[in-house]
């Protein structure tokens, strides 16, 4: 063996070994949702259940409501998610290749809020949903995220590397805004789309603290508060919290494998200095 093709066995050997310590926790919880109640905590600890059971999964389904609070989830990160790439992507558009006065004060104004924590925000936010009567709605946690600094920085920075003879181009041969935009800009930016999506889903999928502030009806909760009342004040059934747990992994890590292809190459070109 070469000493190139030993550099790079030892390279992915290394690689891989780092993945398995960092999917270890994630393994481990696929892994006992499959074990009975009394097997958790049975010493030695095995990572493979000794006892296979599906058990967990439906008790957790029949008793917790838990598909209503997944179906609230997916319906709220879907459609926070589209409405975040339309928004984000048509502002970065605009901040990229329109030139008009302000644009690049507004972009500096958009780039500061970074600096805000969430945590000063939030009641200014949450008195304006009392305002428009929003509060215990899933719109409640839709609108708010539809348009984020983080995404429209990354739209930006992206769009600015298209060339600009192409959208001439288009405009000489009779493309209206509206039809440059859907035709011609929304197909080059598969890679911005891909990565502004996985962010927003990841996002609003796996956000507790803000359902738990605007949302007080039970049947309206999403799957994290789900997931948070299966501990209880005097005990704790932890193989129903695992397999649900485990259920609620899975369309993060479906929509990543989606949208991998174009994550790293959306991620890259967002890093390009405009």
């Amino acid at each position: 063996m070469s000493e190139s093709a030993l550099r790079r066995a030892l390279h992915h050997a290394l690689l891989i070994l780092l993945a398995l310590l960092v999917l270890f926790p994630v393994i481990w919880i696929v892994l006992s949702s499959f074990k009975p109640q009394n097997e958790l905590f049975r010493q030695p600890l095995s990572l493979l259940p000794r006892a296979f059971t599906l058990q967990n999964y439906s008790q957790a389904l029949s008793q917790g409501n838990f598909l209503r609070y997944f179906g609230n989830s997916l319906f709220v990160s879907v459609t926070s998610t589209l409405l975040a790439v339309l928004i984000n992507v048509m502002a970065g558009y605009a901040l990229a290749k329109y030139i008009f006065p302000g644009r690049d004060l507004i972009f500096t104004l958009m780039l500061s809020t970074l600096m805000i924590p969430l945590q000063v925000i939030m009641i200014p936010i949450f008195l304006q949903l009392k305002n428009f009567g929003l509060l215990n709605t899933l719109w409640g946690l839709i609108i708010p995220p539809a348009a984020t600094p983080t995404g429209i920085f990354l739209a930006r920075q992206y769009m600015v590397t298209l060339p600009n003879s192409m959208i001439e181009a288009a405009r000489i041969d009779g493309a209206g805004e509206a039809t440059l935009f859907r035709r011609v800009i929304l197909p080059l930016s598969l890679p911005i789309v891909a990565t502004i999506t996985i962010f927003s889903f990841m996002w609003r999928w796996n956000d507790y603290l803000w359902p738990l502030i605007v949302i007080t009806d039970n049947k309206k909760q999403t799957i994290q508060q789900a997931l948070a009342n299966f501990v209880g004040q005097l005990q704790i059934n932890w193989s129903q919290l695992l397999a649900m747990t485990t259920v609620a992994i899975v369309p993060v890590v479906l929509v990543f494998l989606v949208f991998q292809q174009f994550f790293m190459t959306g991620i890259s070109a967002g890093a390009v200095k405009g």
